[in-house]
């Protein structure tokens, strides 16, 4: 099938790509269990000719295609995985998996991918080599970390990687990036306060550890507004605390958690000693045990400048200056992207799902649902940005 441009291309062919990002919707897979969607995306990858890696971070797939003498390559990344959710949705590609949903449009992105491969391995508009990463476990669980410590980049060099996510409030057809931290980089700890049990209404023969937490969440809250730079986007918050079962009995142990994000590690550093100090302080103070768990989660998101650059007119020489957003408000959600940032020098953009109507509706929700729209303006992006990266000797 040959079309004159690519964008007629993707048009024509956006029927099938939605029954099966339907496909997919329907049969959501969450963290390195993307058994079902791996093998789907690989074998449409092999029919077209694409040489198809298979197993890195265990359903990870990395398709190459080649095309002339030039030995510079890059890599064009999407996400698999769906979330751990209840979806309530009721359209016919609804998720048939209770308990899990593609509530972040991963399965939209995987799809808009795999057109602009198919595309490109009919059409020799680049000299080079384009990979294409198909990557596991995005949320929550690291799988583009553990892309990157298998060996991601050794086993396919690449000069510089990208990255792409449907972001709902952005019209269709516009595009946001910038240079620098677009999302924020994640951490999460976990405090456990210990007293001593026992009667409520004997409360001198017990510690209570339940005022101490709520001391300490009222401590922890101030963290961020005594340490950190207004200027800094920073935040800090509480989302759990756990502690007693009954009316009348002390509880021995309680647990805080929550999380802390941020676009400059420095500002991490230095919460995460105050977190430190005010725990031990103010359990001290009141003759309780603790102790704390801080994990390191993503880190910020950054762009490259020169790469930005470049997107940035590959963007704009497609779809329009008017439809380019150059400057937007970082999101403090995170990515985890960054770990494939923090090695290679790229890009990470967001393209609209939708300002109003049903595409508007924000991911992690359990009504949200990608624009199948999109899916022809994402693929083309990616085959514009391959022949703008890899031109072509005149």
């Amino acid at each position: 099938m040959a079309f004159d441009t690519p964008d007629s291309y993707f048009t024509a062919r956006l029927e099938d790509y939605t029954a099966l990002r339907h496909d997919i919707h329907q049969h959501p897979e969450t963290a390195f269990e993307e058994v079902r969607t791996s093998n789907l995306l690989a074998e449409k990858l092999e029919s077209f000719g694409l040489e198809v890696h298979r197993g890195l971070a265990g359903t990870g797939l990395v398709a190459k295609l080649s095309y002339g003498t030039s030995d510079r390559a890059i890599g064009l990344r999407a996400d698999m995985d769906a979330l751990h959710m209840d979806e309530m949705n009721d359209f016919a590609h609804a998720s048939q998996v209770p308990g899990k949903m593609h509530g972040c449009g991963h399965d939209g992105h995987s799809v808009m991918l795999l057109a602009a491969a198919e595309y490109l391995s009919q059409h020799e508009v680049f000299d080079g080599t384009v990979y294409f990463i198909f990557q596991p476990a995005e949320e929550n669980e690291g799988g583009g970390r553990v892309m990157v410590e298998e060996g991601l980049f050794d086993k396919f060099p690449m000069e510089a990687v990208f990255g792409m996510h449907n972001i709902p409030g952005i019209p269709l057809g516009h595009f946001a990036l910038k240079t620098g931290p677009l999302m924020a980089g994640y951490d999460r700890f976990e405090i456990v306060l210990t007293g001593k049990g026992g009667h409520a209404g004997i409360p001198h023969q017990a510690i209570n550890p339940l005022p101490v937490a709520g001391e300490l969440a009222g401590a922890l809250q101030s963290i961020v507004p005594q340490t950190v730079n207004p200027l800094n986007a920073t935040v800090l918050s509480l989302t759990k605390i756990n502690g007693g079962h009954t009316f009348n009995v002390i509880p021995e142990t309680v647990t805080i958690g929550g999380t802390v994000r941020y676009l400059n590690a420095l500002d991490r550093d230095k919460i995460r000693q105050q977190i430190r100090k005010r725990v031990a302080g103010i359990a001290d103070a009141h003759n309780v045990e603790f102790s704390l768990d801080y994990e390191e989660g993503y880190p910020p998101t950054i762009n490259e400048a020169v790469e930005t650059a470049n997107c940035t007119k590959v963007l704009q020489d497609t779809f329009g200056e008017d439809a380019v957003w150059t400057n937007p408000e970082p999101l403090m959600g995170s990515e985890d992207f960054a770990f494939m940032l923090n090695e290679k020098p790229g890009c990470y953009i967001w393209a609209g799902n939708g300002e109003t109507g049903p595409h508007s509706c924000m991911i992690h929700n359990p009504r949200y649902d990608f624009n199948d729209d999109l899916l022809p303006i994402g693929a083309l992006y990616w085959a514009k940005l391959a022949e703008a990266r890899l031109p072509k000797s005149v």
